[in-house]
C-alpha cells in the first residue's frame, strides 16, 4: 500500500535501478548474446513487459549500461588542471577509479567484456569521446613534465596503466580471491591495493614537489 504513496518519479527511479542493477549482472555473466530481457526481468524481480516499458529493448538497455559506465569514468579529473599537484591529482584519479571497481565491479566487467567482442556497440562517436578525454588529461602530464614536476613518461600509456591495474580488481576478482584464499575482496583489500598502486605509480612517474624532491623517496 505505501508504493502507491510514493511519487511516480521515485517509482520509476527505483524500478529502473532495480533494472539496471539486475542488467548488469547478465549482461556480465552471459555477454549481449547470451542475455535476454526476460532473464533480466527474473533478476529484477520485474515483469517482462514493466522492463520492457522502462528500458525500451535489450539493445537499447546494454547501451545505455556501457555509458553510464564511460561516464562514471570520465567524470574523474574533470577539472584537472595544469596548476594542481601531479601527486594529488594521481592519487585521487587512482583512488576514485578503484572505488568505482569496488562499487561498481559489474559494470567494469561488462565493458571489458564489450570490448573482448571487439566492441561492437561502442560506436565510434562513443570511442571518439574517450580519445577526447585522454588527450586532455594527457596534455596536462605533458605539461607537468616540461615544468619537471614529473619524469616526461608516456602520458597516454599512464593512463592505461591505471585503468587496467583498477579495472583489475573487478574483472578478475575471481582470480585474485582464488589465489589469496579470499572469500571475496573487502574494503582492507580495497584499501591496500589503492596504496599500493599509489605508492608504485606515483614513485615510478618520478613525481617532485615543488622544492624537487621526488614524492615517496
Amino acid at each position: 500500500m505505501g508504493h502507491h504513496n510514493l511519487p511516480e518519479v521515485t517509482v520509476r527511479e527505483r524500478n529502473e535501478q532495480r533494472i539496471f542493477d539486475a542488467a548488469e549482472s547478465v549482461f556480465a555473466r552471459h555477454g549481449y548474446r547470451g542475455a535476454s530481457i526476460q532473464a533480466i526481468a527474473a533478476a529484477a524481480g520485474i515483469p517482462k513487459s514493466n522492463v520492457l516499458y522502462y528500458v525500451g529493448s535489450k539493445r537499447r538497455l546494454y547501451i545505455t549500461l556501457l555509458e553510464r559506465t564511460m561516464w562514471r569514468w570520465n567524470e574523474m579529473l574533470s577539472d584537472m588542471s595544469v596548476d594542481d599537484d601531479p601527486a594529488e591529482v594521481l592519487e585521487a584519479f587512482i583512488r576514485s577509479k578503484m572505488r568505482l571497481s569496488q562499487t561498481h565491479p559489474q559494470s567494469s566487467r561488462l565493458f571489458a567484456n564489450e570490448i573482448l567482442q571487439g566492441a561492437p556497440f561502442l560506436k565510434e562517436s562513443l570511442f571518439g569521446e574517450m580519445r577526447e578525454w585522454v588527450e586532455a588529461r594527457a596534455e596536462v602530464f605533458r605539461q607537468w613534465a616540461e615544468r619537471g614536476l614529473m619524469d616526461p613518461v608516456d602520458p597516454v600509456w599512464l593512463i592505461f596503466l591505471i585503468w587496467s591495474a583498477t579495472q583489475h580488481y573487478a574483472d578478475f576478482e575471481t582470480q585474485i580471491v582464488g589465489i589469496t584464499h579470499r572469500d571475496a575482496l573487502g574494503e582492507a583489500d580495497f584499501q591496500s591495493a589503492s596504496d599500493f598502486l599509489c605508492q608504485v605509480i606515483i614513485k615510478g612517474c618520478g613525481v617532485r614537489r615543488c622544492d624537487g624532491a621526488v614524492r615517496g623517496a
